[in-house]
């Protein structure tokens, strides 16, 4: 079975590699290229002169091409980077850090993937490939027996919950990133003329629809987290700093669709919320860290 694990951290190394790459391609395809136009021009007198100008314009089409197969093909060794560790485990790798942030990257990728495909908008993966890639790296710091695979402590020996429970919690915090760069590049498009950009009120909906996603499952998170809590610490809710922050991002997307749907916020004001809610995230994510407490497992 230790065969099985290396191949899961080869994988893994592969998938970081094309992450990088899609990342550096979906920017080169946003960001665009500068065109130099020569021009002929008459004279008052009769003569022409040529003359040159330069124009900033839609980036490489290939770049965009090129991101996208380089996105599936870290999805795909990222979905083997997970089967072959669960394999091992005999469990979906969710029980520390280095399992939670692989099986990120596989859900990432994977719903970013889908968004494109709906919308057609490959310039969200300029942010959301590179919120992957920063993932990747930050697996890549974390201490190497965290890639052993371990027994399950006590406390985490509740398969089923964990799974559901976890899982959830990647995937909302996956389609939370894609808000979140919808959120970006709306506040980029709007007011500005820039033809190769999505126009803003698709980039609303984007954003809006990723959340419509990603609140339900974050619900679940803090019901099945309740119910996991009291199986193994005899409470449903103890304020763990964890718990707490989960709420706390809980309320800001809860804040966003009650003034979009019933104050009718669109726009600025919506996509301030988006980056403030992922800022959230990226909180909750991390900040056991810095406070500790019950959900230190691993790193988690």
């Amino acid at each position: 079975m230790d065969g099985l694990v290396k191949l899961s951290f080869y994988c893994f190394a592969a998938s970081s590699i094309a992450i990088a790459a899609s990342a550096i391609s979906y920017i080169v395809y946003s960001v665009g290229r500068i065109r130099v136009r020569r021009a002929m021009m008459a004279t008052s007198a009769g003569t022409t002169v040529s003359g040159s100008m330069a124009e900033f314009g839609p980036g490489a089409a290939g770049a965009g091409r090129f991101g996208t197969m380089l996105a599936w093909f870290a999805f795909v060794f990222a979905a083997f980077a997970v089967l072959f560790r669960s394999i091992v485990a005999h469990r979906l790798p969710t029980s520390n850090m280095y399992e939670f942030s692989l099986t990120f990257l596989l859900c990432i990728t994977g719903i970013y993937l889908v968004f494109e495909h709906m919308y057609h908008v490959k310039q969200l993966g300029a942010i959301v490939m590179t919120i992957g890639f920063g993932m990747a790296v930050y697996v890549w710091t974390l201490p190497a027996d965290l890639r052993e695979v371990n027994p399950l402590i006590p406390a985490l020996n509740n398969r089923p919950i964990m799974t559901a429970h976890v899982s959830m919690a990647i995937m909302s915090y996956a389609t939370f990133a894609v808000s979140f760069a919808a959120a970006v590049l709306y506040l980029i498009a709007e007011g500005r003329r820039i033809s190769w950009l999505p126009n803003a009120e698709m980039l609303d909906d984007i954003g809006f629809r990723a959340v419509t996603i990603g609140f339900p499952m974050l619900s679940l998170v803090l019901i099945l987290g309740a119910m996991w809590a009291h199986e193994a610490w005899g409470v449903y809710w103890s304020w763990d700093p964890k718990e707490t922050a989960a709420l706390f991002t809980w309320l800001v997307y809860g804040v966003y669709l009650h003034t979009r749907t019933l104050r009718g916020w669109r726009g600025r004001r919506s996509a301030i919320i988006l980056l403030f809610g992922f800022a959230a995230v990226m909180f909750t994510y991390y900040g056991n860290y810095f406070f500790g407490g019950l959900h230190a497992y691993g790193g988690v």
